[in-house]
């Protein structure tokens, strides 16, 4: 049993150092090609001009609101346009942040902030809930998911950009392992 413990020992301590490099790299990665078009093309439905959101911008971040004043945007007033403009940003800019692994960790904070009420939205506001979060089945699109993608920010956050990144070329990555 002794053997068995040491080798597992060992086994662990290998994983430590690549979990550096190697976790940051891959939760890009795997951002890049899970989420990236996901949000880009939610984001790309939401603006009818560079200051302008859509009609479906509206619906989709305040539908009970939208629905209460019939559908007419101009009903709704300076704070309803600047999340709405304010959130399709975001859904462009910090995706593509993360990806290229430039201030990663602002940008995997602010996703996560991001996909928290969305998924409140869509839950209480679109009644979009399909199971419960530890459900036994995996197939809950909004609890189940959407846990695996905070999980993947949370790397993203804690662990920052990895090797191959624009924070490792700019320096941020070294300027906090030095201070």
């Amino acid at each position: 049993m002794n053997r068995v413990l040491a080798l597992y020992a060992t086994f662990s301590r290998l994983c430590d150092h690549p979990a550096d490099w190697l976790l940051p790299t891959l939760g890009r990665l795997s951002f890049a090609g899970v989420l990236l078009g996901y949000f880009w093309a939610s984001a790309l439905t939401r603006f009818a001009g560079p200051f302008t959101p859509s009609t479906g911008a509206y619906g989709q971040i305040f539908p009970r609101t939208f629905d209460a004043v019939s559908f007419d945007e101009s009903r709704l007033g300076f704070r309803h346009w600047a999340v709405a403009l304010a959130g399709s940003y975001a859904e462009l800019i910090l995706p593509v942040l993360i990806v290229l692994g430039l201030m990663t960790r602002l940008a995997a904070l602010g996703m996560s902030g991001f996909i928290l009420p969305q998924s409140l939205t869509d839950v209480l506001g679109h009644g979009g809930a399909e199971g419960a979060c530890f459900d036994r089945t995996s197939d809950g699109v909004i609890p189940d998911q959407r846990a695996l993608w905070l999980l993947l920010l949370d790397v993203l956050l804690c662990k920052g950009a990895g090797p191959i990144s624009a924070d490792r070329v700019l320096g941020v990555e070294r300027a906090r392992l030095v201070a």
